[in-house]
């Protein structure tokens, strides 16, 4: 301590001494207090680094400031900028003073060291950074925008713009500058999500945001998807079909479009074209059981029932230990038998209510829990399925090849015998 006092009032005899004009030569006394000045800086610079060095690197805020303020008063950079960067001392001290809880001193270290680097990018990003700790959201505001000025193409700068202006509900600014980052970056989803938030919250409508996009970039796959989703989210899906049409014809191999495509058309209840998206999908993913499950439903609620239990035998032969074709295939004996019965039940119904009821116990058995009315047909198994009854009636030829198929023309898309259980001897 007593030799940093007496450094320090040498220092101060020294600025003094260089304050007073001098007697006589004047350039003879001026070098040679400029010739003490080196030399005293010569010998405390390279010592001063080293230990701010130290100090900062074992997170000792306090000295780290001590040590940075002798630099400064020294104007170690001065002396030699190589050595010493001007940049990475007032850069280093003002963190030493943010990690001490001191935004406002921070603030004024940056402040003098912008004197010196007026032009220091990294500076003005510590000085906004210590204005918002502080909560002085105008002076923030203010060095973003000249930083956004200094560099108009910093993307990282506009994006803290833009989080300041949300935060002061200034949206039309944001906007504004959101809009200059897509310029940079037309692909920057992060810019793309908030655009669209500020539209929203300046009570403007985002999805005219997503038709320009798409209309001046009609190439773009991205933005194709991303207009289609938000008409589809307005309830409009049957303007996002001809939008995923052109996307899957941009890249016949986009998965995600022709998902979109099958669903916008399955919305509209077009049916057929939603099949037709769906196979086109499972053409490039054939291993994809939840397709071949989509594609069933299409087609059961289409009533083709042979093409929806095409589809369900597929999924089955995809995943068989998995009871999710099974079950679907029980759905569609159950709504093509629910569709076509008549009444009183025939024996044909009678099979179809059988080979549901089957399925769907098989399904549960791999641990499927989606639509089931098993519990139903069991308890109306007399009425309704074909049983021990059934079998005793039987001609002989189907007890003799133990084959029970339907012959009614309404169940022509049934290419599956009934079997005989054990228990109807």
């Amino acid at each position: 301590m007593k030799n940093t006092k007496i450094l320090t009032i040498s220092m101060m005899t020294l600025f003094l001494t260089m304050c007073v004009p001098p007697e006589g030569d004047g350039s003879s006394n001026l070098a040679k207090d400029k010739a003490k000045l080196d030399s005293l800086r010569q010998l405390r610079c390279p010592r001063l680094m080293s230990s701010a060095a130290e100090y900062y690197r074992n997170r000792d805020w306090k000295q780290t400031v001590r040590i940075y303020d002798e630099i400064t008063t020294l104007d170690c950079d001065e002396w030699n900028p190589v050595f010493a960067p001007p940049q990475e001392i007032y850069q280093y001290y003002a963190i030493a003073y943010e990690q001490m809880g001191k935004f406002d001193s921070s603030e004024i270290i940056l402040l003098d060291g912008l004197q010196k680097l007026p032009e220091n990018i990294q500076l003005r990003k510590r000085l906004a950074y210590a204005y918002k700790k502080q909560g002085k959201k105008d002076k923030e505001i203010i060095e973003y925008e000249r930083m956004v000025d200094m560099v108009p193409n910093d993307v990282s700068v506009m994006n803290e713009l833009s989080k300041v202006y949300y935060e002061e509900n200034r949206f039309d600014d944001q906007i504004f500058i959101l809009e200059k980052i897509l310029e940079i970056d037309e692909n920057n989803e992060i810019a793309q999500s908030e655009l669209a938030m500020a539209f929203e919250s300046s009570g403007r409508d985002p999805l005219e945001l997503y038709r320009k996009r798409f209309e001046g970039n009609p190439n773009n796959l991205s933005y194709g998807l991303d207009y289609a989703d938000r008409l589809t989210n307005a309830d409009r899906p049957e303007d996002a079909v001809p939008i995923l049409i052109s996307v899957v014809k941009m890249d016949p191999s986009s998965k995600i479009g022709y998902r979109k495509l099958a669903e916008a058309n399955k919305t509209i209840d077009n049916l057929a074209d939603a099949a037709d998206a769906y196979e086109a999908l499972f053409k490039i993913d054939p291993r994809d059981i939840q397709v071949a499950i989509n594609l069933s439903d299409v087609y059961l609620e289409n009533d083709q029932y042979g093409k929806a239990l095409r589809w369900a035998d597929k999924a089955i032969s995809l995943n068989g230990s998995s009871g999710e074709g099974y079950g679907q295939k029980g759905k569609v004996y159950y709504y093509g038998w629910d569709n076509s019965r008549q009444n009183p039940f025939t024996n044909d119904d009678r099979i179809i209510a059988k080979l549901a009821y089957e399925y769907f116990i098989k399904a549960e058995s791999k641990g499927f829990r989606g639509l089931s009315k098993s519990d139903w047909l069991k308890e109306n198994a007399k009425d309704v399925m074909y049983g021990k009854a059934q079998w005793f009636m039987a001609e002989d030829k189907i007890k003799r090849t133990r084959n029970i198929s339907t012959v009614t023309s309404y169940y022509n898309w049934v290419t599956e015998s009934l079997k005989p259980e054990s228990s109807w001897k």
